[in-house]
């Protein structure tokens, strides 16, 4: 093989290595992230999707309508890129389990292959799901392992780490605002 090819999977081996969040790690704050009551409502969201270099590869606005009716969080998110292209997808999302501190979630979306799951704990939510992702040239097959904190002030930070065959292949970072 080529130097090339050999740097390239080298890169790529320690691109996987990078530490990543856990629901374990230490809290920063008291807060609990109340995801029915945090969607319900007006959201407007900023955010970018870089791949695994570092280099910003799209950007993009989102405007989320949510409703909580007690027993399901329907999330209704209207993207606009900057290339001019828009997009729309639906979540419905719906409490598992008993009521505890740790909220478990499971979701449905378009694209979504299977259910999508989560939790809650702490000011943390986490949730993993494969989606057929739309992209310029069409869809792309992808695992989201997806965080999202609850920052305080109406304020909520969400980075998304994508892989493909189990190789890390970029990150979407959005910041959401509720007015």
């Amino acid at each position: 093989m080529s130097m090339r090819v050999w740097l390239g999977v080298a890169i790529l081996a320690l691109a996987g290595c990078v530490g990543k969040p856990a629901l374990d790690d230490a809290k920063l704050s008291e807060r609990d992230f109340d995801l029915e009551r945090y969607f319900d409502g007006h959201i407007a969201a900023k955010g970018q999707f870089q791949d695994v270099f570092g280099t910003v590869r799209r950007r993009f606005d989102v405007d989320i309508q949510g409703r909580w009716d007690g027993e399901t969080l329907t999330l209704i998110e209207d993207f606009a890129y900057a290339d001019g292209s828009t997009e729309q997808r639906i979540w419905r999302l719906k409490k598992t389990g008993p009521i505890t501190a740790d909220q478990a979630w499971e979701g449905t979306a378009a694209g979504v292959i299977g259910t999508a799951r989560g939790q809650e704990r702490g000011d943390t939510f986490n949730w993993t799901y494969r989606i057929d992702l739309p992209v310029p040239d069409g869809t792309l097959r992808v695992d989201f392992n997806d965080w999202m904190w609850d920052l305080g002030g109406g304020t909520v930070l969400n980075r998304a780490y994508m892989k493909k065959y189990g190789v890390d292949i970029g990150e979407v970072i959005i910041t959401f605002e509720k007015p």
